[in-house]
């Protein structure tokens, strides 16, 4: 903009003195109702000139008072010695399709609910599916590979898959008593094949009418919820867990408090943090978490609050969303704890990436998407064994 038109000098007045003298002359052979029509460009075009001259210090950064312009602060990287920003978790997959059998019922097909992998993602970490069923030493290659575990709902509890979660969870052990911080998630199913293994009783679980509830989280009395998956929970909404439904049960199996206390095991290795009750108000342990290991267990689902739709009962309001990233927030921070750094292109060609979801929403059971693997799959990525 031209500065002479906010200018108050003598020669600015002339100058807009001629201006007007040769508006009122060109203005004569025009009508007079037009006349004041004539008139509206100066103060909007002084109007403009102002608003820019605003912007334009609007735009430029201004230092605080008593202080002189610096220039602008440099982000150095990450210290990657002391956190992993890249932490990569490794998911269990469950035998079955996720859909009854209606969208692969072929032998040996396995899957992943897509929902634990965006739980996962949410939090800032990659997913390297654990295909149950594929050759042990390409399985063990693959945890190598991985900063963390996450065990997933389902019903297997015998066979094949009982026995990958036993060895699995032997390893994670192992690990961290070798001082390799390795966090492992057990979610519904895997609450059940923790409680099965560590008890040493296979018989140890109890009924409970739990499917398709919401319910309630009650912390157990006196506990400490600081180094928990619950610690970084702000306090209205911890309290909220106790006294709204924003968690989503979905199970027939569990275990009550007593039969917990009267195992040898268990009250050694876990210690409870939260109880729930089914639909006959029994009671059962909800949330437990190691004592001496980075492993936590669920008997609810963390993951379903975000990002699964198919179950009439699952809470969806904000509250609920938050409690799902706090817990996925948790996880993944435990993971970057992990010193593992394993080659990138090792990392790449076993990403779940790799594989495309299905949805299933119209044919599952409550599901909205799933990871299905095949034989056929596993038979392909035979080769990847030579790249691990």
């Amino acid at each position: 903009m031209s500065s002479h038109l906010l200018s108050n000098s003598p020669s600015s007045s002339q100058s807009s003195s001629q201006s007007s003298s040769d508006l009122q002359t060109d203005s004569s052979s025009t009508s007079s109702p037009d006349m004041p029509l004539n008139y509206l460009w100066i103060p909007l075009f002084i109007y403009l000139s102002s608003k820019e001259l605003t912007l334009t210090r609007a735009a430029t950064p201004q230092p605080l008072p008593g202080t002189s312009p610096s220039p602008m602060p440099r982000c150095s990287a990450p210290d990657l010695p002391n956190l992993n920003y890249r932490p990569v978790i490794g998911i269990l997959s469950h035998p079955g399709d996720g859909a009854s059998g209606r969208l692969n019922n072929a032998s040996g097909t396995s899957y992943i609910a897509a929902s634990y992998v965006k739980f996962v993602e949410s939090a800032g970490a990659r997913v390297i599916p654990l295909i149950y069923n594929e050759p042990p030493d390409i399985l063990f290659e693959k945890l190598n590979l991985v900063n963390g575990v996450l065990f997933t709902g389902g019903w297997a509890k015998t066979g094949l898959y009982f026995d990958t979660v036993h060895a699995i969870f032997k390893k994670v052990l192992a690990m961290n008593d070798a001082g390799y911080h390795f966090p492992l998630y057990a979610i519904c199913l895997g609450f059940e094949l923790l409680t099965m293994i560590i008890s040493k009783d296979s018989k140890i679980l109890e009924s409970f009418n739990a499917a398709d509830q919401a319910s309630t989280l009650q912390f157990v009395n006196n506990i400490g919820i600081e180094g928990t998956v619950f610690q970084r929970f702000p306090p209205d909404l911890l309290k909220k867990l106790s006294t709204d439904c924003l968690v989503m049960q979905n199970h027939h199996y569990g275990i009550s408090p007593e039969r917990f206390i009267e195992n040898e095991y268990l009250p050694n290795f876990f210690k409870v943090l939260t109880n729930s009750t089914d639909e006959d108000n029994k009671v059962y342990i909800s949330t437990v978490q190691a004592h001496n290991y980075p492993v936590t267990a669920f008997q609810w689902h963390p993951e379903k609050n975000a990002f699964e739709w198919g179950l009439s009962m699952i809470p969806h309001s904000e509250d609920a969303v938050q409690v799902t990233q706090h817990v996925a927030n948790f996880f993944v921070s435990e993971a970057r704890k992990s010193i593992n750094r394993p080659a990138a292109r090792k990392v790449l060609d076993n990403l779940i990436y790799n594989y495309s979801p299905t949805y299933c929403g119209k044919a599952g059971k409550g599901y909205d998407e799933v990871y299905i693997f095949t034989k056929k799959q596993l038979s392909m990525q035979s080769g990847v064994k030579s790249t691990l």
